[in-house]
């Protein structure tokens, strides 16, 4: 076991515009969890912050044609996310909102230190309108071709094809999402950020990174800085953080673009978390330490607001960009240790796209499968490091292959028979040179899946970890403990302790990517107290979207540091009292993929 580190798992903020369908908890949610849920095992001091991105035009154009308030849309989707988040297992520390009081000073204080180094500055630029609203449209909602690669699709921040930056006005033949009107272009004053002052330290940070990053993720993040453009950091509406300069927080219409304030959250979330445990400086533990760690996850669309834009936000307020400066009032914080992006999934051959009904949302999955079902499909066959296609038919085979028929019926059989013929774990004799080998690759595990996991090649370590699933299901099936119980009762007795130690060491190895069925494993096997511990919905008070009235909305937090879950073998205790176990997994009948595919087309009309 390592010694103990500070580890800040930064998980990226789902936007409150709707649910959050299967595509998007594959990037953000489950490989962070099981990041978390690894280290916290391994018996480091884990931090896990995130909450839902409520600000900007998108939320405001949907409100609109919903006929609420943005502040009744953000409180809508923001629950229901919450809600799905934590039925899918995901242990956050804390689960906020950037619509919260605390948000909106943090924001504004890493403003005002960019500000005042001198790595902000006003410029006049043109600005798109809708010419039947008049109302400003956010980058994001305006298409068209990238005048760089030529890919018809490029959107008015970024082309997606050839990973250039870009501005709506850059675009061929425009045109807006909302409602396919070309884009009027208006004179507007807004703040920039300087990110061509940071080119050369993000560089030479970037460059520390060989070796370290997936190389996707660097290349990708290495090939931005060749062409580095300010970018503006406020934006023409009444929706968002007041800008916390005189002449400008008077003004309704400005406000701070929604991806400035959105990636600020991690701290604002860190400071939220710290206040809420009494310690209201708890979160310089996980910012400003030498040997603090932070790991950033997201899909590959939020590379470059994690690679470059919040890198430069934070060496700008640290004062360490080409003009120099001094930190601000929170003091100098540490840029991200890793950026950990995950490819995009795809759903039978097509793009997820909520307005195209390609989509099924977490909480229709979870309401006909189990959540940790579909965090194993995710982890085994998801978009890891490159682009994949979640199909029924796969997902139905791997629940019935391998979760089934092979972890479930590991578990059912071993502890089925203990149960039966014993009633309780037996104690074990003299072990054969093949009790000695298997569990000694059990106990070796470990090491290797442990070294994937810290690594973030989850893939290889829950490959690594059902390699030691079938290797005991093979020792069972070759032992044959069921024919000793009348020729050799107690050699009968060691192969099922043997067994059930293999069954006691899987579950521990499968806790980060299964908690919900290892927790339950544990207490068939006897064990007390908490294993792993689960999120719950709690409750948040403070002021929200700029009202000025405290208000409660839900969080999610856990309790986790006293669980009983290490990442270890530990030894199963003889005379532990078995009862017959309940299956683990519920085995899906092929008839599944039909109906799924048919109310796939139905939904897509």
């Amino acid at each position: 076991m390592s010694s103990k580190r500070h580890i800040l798992t930064a998980v990226a903020w789902p936007y409150t515009n709707g649910p959050r369908h299967i595509g998007h908890v594959s990037g953000f949610g489950v490989p962070s969890d099981v990041f978390a849920r690894f280290q916290r095992m391994s018996g480091h001091d884990v931090l896990m912050v995130s909450g839902t991105d409520e600000h900007g035009t998108p939320i405001q154009v949907l409100a609109d044609r919903e006929g609420v308030s943005a502040r009744e849309l953000a409180d809508r989707y923001n629950k229901i996310i919450v809600e799905d988040l934590v039925a899918l297992g995901l242990s956050y520390d804390l689960f906020t909102r950037t619509t919260t009081g605390n948000h909106y000073a943090v924001a504004q204080e890493l403003f005002t230190g960019l500000y005042e180094n001198d790595y902000i500055f006003t410029h006049t630029t043109k600005g798109a309108v809708s010419p039947t609203t008049k109302r400003t449209l956010p980058d994001r909602y305006i298409e068209g071709t990238c005048p760089i690669c030529g890919y018809d699709g490029a959107r008015g921040d970024q082309c997606d094809n050839c990973g250039n930056q870009l501005d709506p006005i850059d675009l061929i033949d425009p045109r807006s999402k909302v409602d396919g009107e070309v884009p009027e272009f208006v004179d507007t004053e807004h703040f920039m950020l300087d990110l061509p002052a940071f080119t050369d330290v993000l560089g030479e940070w970037l460059q520390s990174k060989s070796g370290q990053w997936r190389p996707n993720v660097l290349k990708f993040s290495l090939n931005l800085l060749d062409d580095l453009q300010p970018r503006a950091v406020t934006r023409d509406l009444n929706w968002g953080v007041p800008i916390p300069i005189e002449g400008w927080s008077e003004n309704e219409n400005k406000r701070l673009y929604v991806w400035f304030d959105a990636v600020i959250g991690y701290l604002s979330a860190a400071i939220e978390w710290a206040k809420r445990t009494g310690d209201p400086d708890a979160w310089r533990h996980w910012w400003q330490s030498e040997d603090a760690e932070s790991y950033y996850f997201m899909g590959k669309d939020n590379i470059v607001f994690h690679s470059e834009i919040w890198p430069a936000i934070l060496l700008g307020y640290n004062g360490a960009g080409d003009r120099g400066g001094t930190s601000g009032s929170l003091g100098a914080m540490n840029l991200p240790t890793e950026v950990v992006a995950s490819e995009f999934l795809t759903m039978e051959g097509r793009k997820f796209s909520s307005s195209r009904r390609v989509v099924i949302y977490v909480r229709d999955f979870l309401e006909r499968y189990s959540a940790d079902a579909l965090r194993y499909y995710i982890i085994a066959a998801g978009p890891e490091t490159q682009d994949t296609d979640f199909t029924w038919a796969e997902f139905v085979r791997r629940n019935n292959d391998e979760l089934v028929a092979a972890w479930g019926n590991l578990v059912n059989r071993s502890i089925s028979m203990a149960a039966k013929n014993l009633g309780e774990i037996p104690e074990a004799g003299e072990l054969t040179d093949e009790d000695r080998r298997v569990l000694d690759h059990s106990k070796a595990a470990f090491a290797t899946v442990g070294e994937h996991l810290d690594r973030s090649r989850f893939k290889a370590a829950l490959q690594e970890a059902m390699r030691t699933v079938a290797e005991a299901n093979k020792y069972i099936s070759e032992q044959a403990p069921w024919a000793l119980k009348k020729t050799d009762p107690e050699r009968m007795k060691t192969v099922l302790h043997v067994a059930l130690q293999l069954v006691s060491d899987a579950k521990t190895l499968l806790t980060p990517f299964l908690p919900e069925s290892s927790n339950k494993v544990y207490a068939m096997l006897g064990g007390t107290g908490v294993w792993s511990g689960m999120p719950r919905i709690d409750e948040g008070l403070d002021t929200i979207g700029g009202g000025g009235e405290l208000t409660s909305y839900p969080v999610i937090t856990g309790d986790y540091a006293d669980n009983e879950a290490k990442w270890e073998s530990v030894p199963i205790r003889p005379g532990t009292p078995l009862s017959p176990p309940k299956p683990l997994f519920t085995k899906l009948d092929p008839s599944v993929v039909d109906e799924e595919l048919a109310r796939l087309e139905e939904a897509a009309g």
